[in-house]
């Protein structure tokens, strides 16, 4: 099985190559010296992956996963959220589903099956 970080990288390069402006959503989370917890970052359930279309300013997001992942509820809500406000975004497992996601302009896919 694929993993998602080798998905991850090629759903990067494949739209990419389109023309589309992609970006990794980075965040991580340590113990500081004096024992608290930090969390940096994005908001919790937002996607892997999001970016723009240069020929309509219209922005994306992908929730990469692999052949066997789900979405956790966090994500869900999120995905709720870009559907709510006609977004595309999509839970994609290829490199092939995200750029259909972005060039077909898709509101939730993979998240409804």
């Amino acid at each position: 099985m694929e993993s998602e970080h080798n998905i991850q990288k090629e759903i990067q390069v494949a739209l990419s190559r389109k023309g589309y402006k992609v970006f990794r959503a980075n965040v991580g989370s340590v113990h500081t010296s004096d024992g608290r917890f930090f969390k940096t970052g994005l908001p919790s359930g937002f996607f892997d992956l999001f970016g723009f279309r240069p020929e309509d300013g219209k922005i994306f997001f992908i929730e990469v996963k692999n052949e066997t992942g789900k979405a956790r509820p966090d994500q869900i809500r999120f995905h709720e959220m870009l559907q709510d406000n006609y977004i595309i975004h999509g839970l994609c497992r290829s490199a092939v589903e995200a750029v259909a996601v972005v060039d077909e302009k898709l509101i939730g896919y993979g998240f409804n099956g």
